[in-house]
């Protein structure tokens, strides 16, 4: 398994000067490391959803409430990573729109993807900023 490790970094550092190479040695700890098969894959992913909903989950609750708002800029600040996915699934080269017939489906999802975000994006930084205008002194 570390043999499958350290040829996995040296093929994606560029150790290796050939490109076949660093693809045989790539394959090879794939194959060590048994990342072949749907069910594998599913189980690796959904462990690391679930490693990252505890992590989250503590993260947040062990935040003192003086920090929940700049907590919630960050937190819509990283959800605006979604717009680039919409934004790559929404600009389907103009190759793939003229050999594919599902191009227009990936275009309207994309598309819908981009609203969605923005909608969290913009709202989420609107009651940001609403909260911490109720921490401000009022002149009087």
């Amino acid at each position: 398994m570390t043999l499958a490790v350290l040829a996995l970094g040296a093929a994606a550092l560029g150790a290796f000067n050939d490109p076949a190479l660093a693809q045989e040695a790539g394959s090879q700890a794939a194959g060590q490391a048994g990342g072949h098969g749907d069910l594998h894959d599913f189980v690796f992913r959904f462990s690391i959803f679930v490693l990252a909903v505890f992590v989250g989950y503590y993260v947040v609750w062990a935040v003192t409430p003086a920090l929940h708002t700049p907590l919630m800029a960050v937190t819509n600040a990283i959800s605006s990573v979604i717009v680039v996915g919409a934004l790559l699934a929404v600009s389907v080269e103009v190759g793939d729109a003229l050999s594919s017939t599902n191009s227009w489906i990936a275009k309207l999802l994309g598309l819908a993807a981009l609203i969605l975000a923005s909608i969290n994006i913009f709202g989420g930084f609107l009651v940001t900023q609403r909260m911490l205008a109720m921490y401000k002194r009022k002149d009087r």
